[in-house]
């Protein structure tokens, strides 16, 4: 089996769709028993007051409309939340409706930015 370089790993990573993105860090993470989560370090500390005088640590990611693609927004919840499609056309279909509640910014800026591209009108609070 050939190696694959960085570059053409990256370069396939790219062309991928957020849900094949999803599919695919699902797949690593039972392949080497290990999780997506991010390390929580324990030089954190000083870097918490400093986010703190910037802006708030936890934010809620709300639906605030499904807009014209309803399948796609449906979808794009179902990868972001990890409930069934069932769950997630619920969860669609009660707008306004709380996606995830108490993560950080910057996770909620590129939840935001997924459920913005399939169509959708989101909030951030």
């Amino acid at each position: 089996m050939a190696k694959l370089t960085n570059e053409e790993i990256i370069a396939s990573i790219k062309e991928m769709s957020i849900l094949e993105l999803n599919d695919l860090v699902k797949a690593i993470e039972e392949e080497f028993g290990v999780t997506a989560a991010a390390p929580v370090a324990a030089a954190a500390a000083p870097a918490e007051e400093e986010t703190a005088a910037a802006g708030p640590t936890e934010v809620n990611l709300i639906l605030k409309a499904v807009g014209p693609t309803k399948v796609k927004v449906i979808k794009a919840v179902q990868a972001i939340t990890g409930l069934g499609l069932i769950d997630a056309k619920k969860l669609v279909d009660n707008c306004p409706a709380t996606i995830k509640e108490k993560i950080s910014p910057a996770e909620a800026e590129g939840h935001k930015a997924t459920l913005v591209e399939a169509g959708a009108e989101v909030e951030i609070k």
